[in-house]
């Protein structure tokens, strides 16, 4: 273990690669059709970026690599939750928290969440991710009874009312996302990547449920405090570290097409951490798993931009949620959904050519 980055010691571990891959997205219309797509989707590419931890980036062509190499980077993403990932997708946030960093306590009801959850699926969005517990930098840990007093009530009252959108289980324990699934929610949302109770990939792989698995460190109390000398090289020991969670996960029955992975932007990172594994999240595809994003809101946004209040900071939240899907990020973590919706739609319309817009070409 010696020489091994804090942040991939303990738990994670993993075998320190010699080199890395990073396909480097197209995204001028003149190169429409041209090279290889990425994941199944939307963005192709014809280069890509070679990484190491001791010598500089270098560009390959795509054709000069084998196909074994090239594999993670062209197997299409399986469906969550019934969810294709051939478009982007909005997942939208609903705290049931009196206590989270940007909405704390307004969806705390049981009435008042439900409303909220239909209010994110009538603006546009494709599944609810329901919290019970904040996980903000500095939030104490909340009882398992407690959480599941909070989550329950609301997964089951919008499973009554009629909602048959996916539902996800933003919780840390294993007992939780039991209790979670029997109430009727679909996907596991794990925040400390199976580090802070490793039986949630159990739960995950009996109940035949998708799980999302995000890169933390530490603790929400402890995490920000570790950020400054977590990591040798943030971007490569994130993506090392995400590959021992999935070969975790794997390692307790969850088929890698049911595995989605969060870099986890501001959990333990400094914003020049965040940065940079935001200027190269289409590195994270090489692990051939989905990737989600949740960057909405958070603090770095309100660095740059100088927006304390983090309820204004959706159109940050935005410019970098259209950043993510030009790297073929397929789902965005989101509060926003109307602003987000409509924020895709018109980069959906200048990024796919000859789709909007043709009728009037024809006359």
């Amino acid at each position: 273990m010696q020489g091994l980055p804090k942040a991939v010691c303990g738990r994670y571990a993993p075998a320190m690669r010699q080199s890395y891959l990073r396909p480097i997205p197209l995204t001028d219309p003149a190169e429409a059709g041209a090279g290889l797509p990425l994941a199944g989707g939307w963005v192709r590419f014809t280069h890509l970026e070679r990484l190491s931890r001791d010598a500089p980036p270098e560009i390959v062509a795509a054709t000069d690599l084998p196909q074994a190499v090239l594999a993670p980077f062209l197997a299409p993403r399986a469906a969550i939750a019934g969810l294709t990932c051939d478009r982007p997708r909005i997942m939208g946030i609903l705290n049931v928290t009196p206590d989270s960093f940007s909405a704390g306590g307004r969806h705390a009801g049981q009435d008042a969440a439900i409303a909220a959850a239909q209010r994110m699926l009538a603006d546009g969005a494709d599944l609810i991710d329901i919290g019970g517990e904040s996980t903000r930098p500095g939030a104490a840990e909340l009882a398992i009874a407690a959480e599941i007093d909070r989550i329950a009530p609301v997964i089951a009252g919008l499973r009554a009312a009629g909602v048959s959108a996916p539902i996800s289980l933003d919780t840390r324990k294993a007992a939780v996302a039991m209790a979670g699934l029997a109430a009727g929610a679909d996907v596991i949302n794990d925040v400390s990547g199976l580090r802070h109770d490793p039986g949630l990939a159990d739960v995950a792989a009996a109940q035949g449920a998708p799980l999302i698995v995000m890169h933390s460190i530490g603790t929400p109390e402890t995490m920000q405090g570790m950020a400054s000398d977590a990591y040798g090289d943030v971007l490569l020991d994130v993506y090392d570290a995400l590959a021992a969670i999935v070969a975790q996960a794997e390692a307790a029955g969850m088929p890698r097409a049911r595995i989605m992975i969060d870099p986890g932007i501001g959990f333990g990172k400094t914003l020049a951490q965040n940065m940079a594994l935001l200027a190269r999240l289409s590195l994270f595809h090489g692990l051939g798993c989905a990737i989600l994003l949740g960057v909405s809101r958070k603090g770095m946004i309100g660095t740059i931009s100088g927006e304390a209040d983090p309820a204004k900071r959706g159109p940050g939240s935005a410019a970098i949620g259209l950043w993510a899907v030009q790297q073929g990020i397929q789902m965005l973590r989101v509060h926003d959904i109307a602003l987000h919706q409509q924020a895709l739609a018109l980069w959906q319309a200048l990024a796919t050519p000859g789709v909007v817009g043709q009728e009037e070409r024809k006359r």
